[in-house]
C-alpha cells in the first residue's frame, strides 16, 4: 500500500495532491512540534521550520521532543524526526529567532503559516502583518490544558492585535477574550475561569501551564484548517475561533 492510501475515503487524489505541493511555515515549534508532525502524517510534505530555541526538560510534557534532544536546537532535532517519518519530503529548518531582520527573507514562498512565536516582543505582531501583505493566512494555535484553542489572520483581514497591542501577557489577553465571548453566548468554561483566576495570583509570570492533550488537540485543528484552506472550504477567520474542549465536570 502507498503512505496516503489510507486517506482515500476522505480525501481525494486531486486534494492530496494540491496538499503535497502547499508550503507550510511554522515560526516556533515548541506546540508547533506536534502540529508538524499531525500535517506531515496528513500529507503536507514542504515545510519550513524556523526556531532559535533549545529543548529544555519541561518542553518534554507537551512537546514533540525526547529527553536525547535536550540541550540541541529544536528546529534541527525536528526536521530530522520529520525526515524520518518521511525521507522524500522537503522540509528545511533555520536554528534563528525572527527577527525584524529576517522575517521578511523566513516568511517569502510560503502559501500557509502557523505563528506559535513567544510574545517576549512585537514581533508576532510583525510576522502576521507581512504575511497578510503577502496573501498569507496565519494560524495562531494555543494550548489551553483540557482544550485548544485555534484562530486564523485572514490576509488583509482583521489581525489578531486588535484584542491588544500590548504583548506582555497576551497569551492571557486571548484567554480572557474567548472566556467573554463564551460567555456572552452563554457558553461559558468555568474551569478555564479558574485557572486564569489561578494563573494571575501566582508569583511566577511564566506562560500559561500546558497539557499534553491540548497539544494533539490543536494539531488536529490546525491540520483540518490548513486542509480547508488549501482546498477552498469554509474557514472561521478572527475574531472567530475553533476551540475544543473534553474537560468533563
Amino acid at each position: 500500500m502507498g503512505r496516503y492510501d489510507r486517506n482515500h475515503l476522505y480525501i481525494t487524489d486531486e486534494e492530496q495532491q494540491k496538499i503535497k505541493e502547499t508550503r507550510l511555515l511554522f515560526g516556533g515549534v515548541g506546540i508547533g512540534s506536534v502540529i508538524a508532525e499531525c500535517a506531515l502524517r496528513f500529507g503536507f510534505e514542504r515545510m519550513t521550520i524556523v526556531d532559535g530555541e533549545k529543548v529544555k526538560e519541561s518542553n518534554l510534557n507537551c512537546q514533540n521532543y525526547a529527553v536525547s534532544d535536550i540541550g540541541k536546537y529544536k528546529a534541527e532535532v525536528l526536521c530530522k524526526r520529520l525526515l524520518k517519518i518521511n525521507p522524500q519530503a522537503e522540509i528545511s529548518c533555520r536554528k534563528d529567532f525572527i527577527g525584524r531582520d529576517n522575517v521578511c527573507d523566513i516568511i517569502d514562498g510560503h502559501d500557509i503559516a502557523v505563528n506559535t512565536l513567544d510574545f517576549q516582543s512585537d514581533i508576532p505582531f510583525i510576522f502576521d502583518r507581512i504575511c497578510s501583505e503577502k496573501t498569507i493566512p496565519v494560524l495562531h494555535p494555543y494550548n489551553w490544558g483540557w482544550a485548544s484553542f485555534l484562530t486564523i489572520v485572514r490576509p488583509g483581514g482583521y489581525q489578531i492585535k486588535e484584542i491588544s497591542e500590548e504583548f506582555q501577557g497576551f497569551e492571557l489577553k486571548v484567554a480572557e477574550f474567548v472566556i467573554r465571548y463564551n460567555s456572552f453566548w452563554n457558553r461559558g468554561q468555568e474551569w478555564l475561569e479558574d485557572v486564569i483566576d489561578r494563573y494571575k495570583k501566582e508569583k511566577e509570570t511564566s506562560s500559561l501551564p500546558q497539557l499534553s492533550v491540548a497539544s494533539w488537540l490543536v494539531a488536529g485543528q490546525c491540520v483540518n484548517a490548513m486542509f480547508n484552506i488549501v482546498n477552498g472550504r469554509k474557514i472561521l477567520y478572527f475574531p472567530k475561533f475553533y476551540m475544543t474542549s473534553i474537560y468533563d465536570a
